[in-house]
């Protein structure tokens, strides 16, 4: 039976202005599962202040000479570094008292986390520097006055605090969006479990992938770190809401506005619908995602579910359910493939668990738990060993503990509530969550809890028999999706797709006129300059096309028989197209072109017909149709390159393209605009380093 080995003794260190930095004395820590001294750490001996000033200095303008889509790409090749080396994160995982799945989680979630960032990056940003967000805004009658905002590197460093229960993924999350916005990071672990962290580090700084600066770390106390904060800097906290209170009123963050965001545990909460029978697929459901919250990372996750909110008339099968499940979870050495629960990460947080877990049962009674498990390896006394407890709360709405107490470890409380109403007000009362669940099949029911429950979280699952085979569950937070919470939770926002690398940039507004405007963004805005050539547009190469080209068509008449084939041919026969007296009766008090054929006779008037760089029709987008178009009525199109994308070759493609957007107008013979709408095309370019070497 493999059993957890005895660890040398490590020292991590820390990274700081470009060196590794060693104590020569420091915090003894000790495995969670059989208590030796597994490593010694200490952060004495760093200038904290030379730290920051060289990730302003040094790793700021480094990041931000590059462009979203080359940081996505180092981004990548980091991920894929890292995964090669995934074993030897796991191996120190299982020091931290947690198992193997624990540790996929924190390891390949974390890696996991870059992946996803490079790809969003790749394919929502543009290949710029900068990020122009939102539409053009005409400031003035005659269009000669625009505006619009862009995003742009905060010129300081993204201090990051991170929580022992996380030493990976907690990392990895916050520098990932802070990377790709072109922020430096300086990363500070907690010590219970920075040697997992260090061990990561000394990976990505060993492979080179990043530019110098762009990471920093440092093991063991702050110091003085956030004396030396400036305006341009911010800090992402993970941990207690307790510390995350005292941190955020530091003086020098007050005085300077340093933006603080927090992610703080919270009493998040799961609720079993009142429609849901023991038969049901759901109640099984329930059961066991609150086991898998409670045992999961031993309880140690600031997701977990804490509150368990059930039918008044459920709580003796759900009891009885979850003792069931319970029972299922072996708990001992982690190394162990027999073992599902681990060990809390120290004594000192077990003995803090026991201490909370005492105060709640001043208001609950423990149904399972109480007694001591045999141990599969691991040493109860010196290791941190503790047993999942469910306790239950007879009168949830007039007890105070299970709403303020947070027992960080196995351990949660069922509250019995007997209207949907009384349920979403029982998870409010926890003052404000990163997570909440609702299991039910019943819509309504689901609507009423989301809608009563959503103005305290930050994030809120249906789990159900449709969903349960892709859910991800209740504890596990996506890049895609906020990861943050009202209240209690911190008041902060992490993840949630673009929306974070977004909050490591500053928003300007710029106010121009059209070709200045559009010299600043690199993207055509209407109104500005534009350079026609004889050369037709698609006969140009991706390379060879620029912002501004432009191409403005012949005329076409349109005639009824144009209308009267375009129906027949798509069978659109739309009153207002081919029914003169419904069409006078209409809104336009005339036969009308349908809008489709404006976009297809607008294709005719600007495609060029032979073969060249352009591949294909790549999409339509922000299609709008101004003005009807009428028999009789002339139109032409102004077509304008908006802006380019670079395309990186995928596995097996040996043809490199570019997507390019392009403006399209089309007016009338009164030079009326009567449809704008931006089309994408897909056009070869030239191979570039980026590409690699042919195959």
């Amino acid at each position: 039976m493999t059993t957890l080995p005895t660890p040398d003794l490590l020292r991590p260190a820390s990274y700081v202005y470009g060196t590794w930095h060693t104590a020569p004395a420091g915090q003894t820590l000790y495995d969670a599962v059989y208590g030796r001294p597994v490593a010694v750490i200490s952060s004495e001996g760093v200038d904290f202040a030379e730290a920051l000033r060289y990730g302003r200095e040094v790793g700021g303008p480094a990041l931000r000479r590059l462009t979203f889509h080359t940081r996505a790409r180092m981004l990548r090749a980091l991920a894929t570094s890292l995964l090669e080396r995934k074993e030897d994160y796991y191996q120190l995982n299982l020091l931290t008292g947690a198992t193997r799945r624990d540790g996929w989680v924190d390891i390949e979630g974390g890696i996991g986390t870059l992946f996803n960032y490079a790809s969003m990056a790749r394919r929502d940003l543009p290949d710029e520097r900068f990020l122009p967000e939102g539409k053009v805004e005409r400031l003035g009658k005659g269009g000669t006055f625009v505006g619009r905002h862009l995003l742009v590197p905060r010129e300081g460093v993204a201090v990051q605090i991170n929580a022992y229960n996380f030493p990976v993924w907690g990392m990895l999350e916050k520098l990932a969006p802070a990377f790709i916005a072109g922020m430096p990071s300086l990363v500070k672990p907690a010590p219970q479990t920075a040697y997992l962290t260090e061990r990561m580090v000394r990976d990505i700084i060993a492979s080179g992938l990043l530019p110098e600066g762009s990471l920093q770390l440092v093991t063991g106390d702050p110091g003085d770190l956030l004396d030396h904060l400036e305006e341009q800097d911010m800090v992402a906290f993970t941990g207690s809401a307790a510390t995350a209170q005292k941190l955020r009123v530091h003086p020098n963050i007050v005085a300077r506005n340093v933006p603080f965001n927090t992610e703080a545990d919270s009493l998040n909460a799961s609720v079993l619908g009142l429609t849901v029978r023991p038969e049901n697929p759901e109640f099984a459901l329930y059961v066991r995602e609150v086991a898998r919250e409670m045992t999961g990372k031993a309880g140690q996750k600031c997701t977990a579910i804490r509150r368990a909110i059930v039918p008044r008339d459920r709580v003796e099968e759900v009891v009885a359910a979850l003792r069931q499940e319970l029972s299922k979870v072996t708990v001992g050495d982690p190394a162990r493939d027999d073992v599902r629960m681990g060990a809390l990460v120290s004594t000192e947080q077990r003995e803090r668990v026991l201490a909370t877990l005492d105060a709640l049962k001043a208001e609950t009674s423990v149904v399972i738990g109480g007694e001591e498990r045999d141990l599969l390896g691991g040493d109860r006394e010196k290791g941190a060993f503790l047993d999942p407890t469910l306790l239950l709360c007879e009168s949830p709405l007039t007890a105070h503990g299970p709403h303020e107490l947070e027992a960080f470890g196995p351990v949660a409380t069922l509250l019995p509530y007997d209207t949907l109403e009384a349920a979403a007000h029982l998870a409010k009362m926890g003052r404000g969550s990163l997570a909440g669940s609702i299991v039910t099949h019943d819509r309504a029911e689901a609507t009423e809890l989301v809608m009563g429950m959503a103005s305290s979280h930050g994030r809120i699952l249906i789990l159900n028999r449709d969903d349960a085979k892709e859910s991800t569950g209740h504890g596990s937070p996506l890049p895609q999706l906020l990861h943050g919470g009202p209240g209690r939770a911190g008041g902060g926002a992490e993840l949630a797709g673009i929306a974070g690398i977004k909050h490591h940039m500053n928003k300007v507004a710029v106010q121009a006129d059209p070709t200045t405007l559009a010299a600043i963004t690199h993207e055509y805005v209407p109104g500005a300059e534009v350079r026609e050539d004889v050369i037709h547009p698609f006969r140009k190469t991706f390379d060879e096309i620029q912002v501004g080209d432009s191409l403005l068509t012949h005329r076409r008449t349109v005639t009824e028989a144009d209308i009267v084939n375009f129906a027949a041919l798509t069978g659109d026969h739309f009153y207002a197209h081919v029914d003169e007296i419904g069409a006078k009766e209409g809104i336009f008090g005339k036969r009308v072109a349908h809008g489709y054929f404006l976009i297809s006779a607008a294709a005719g008037q600007f495609v060029w017909p032979a073969p060249g760089p352009v591949l294909a029709n790549y999409g339509l987008e922000n299609l709008r149709f101004v003005e009807p178009v009428g028999i009789g009525d002339t139109i032409r199109t102004r077509l304008t390159c908006k802006r380019k994308i670079r395309k990186d070759l995928r596995p097996g493609e040996t043809r490199p393209t570019g997507v390019v957007e392009w403006h399209a107008e089309i007016t009338n013979q009164n030079e009326e605009l009567v449809a704008t709408y931006d089309i994408l095309t897909l056009v070869e370019r030239a191979r570039d380093a980026a590409d690699g070497p042919l195959s």
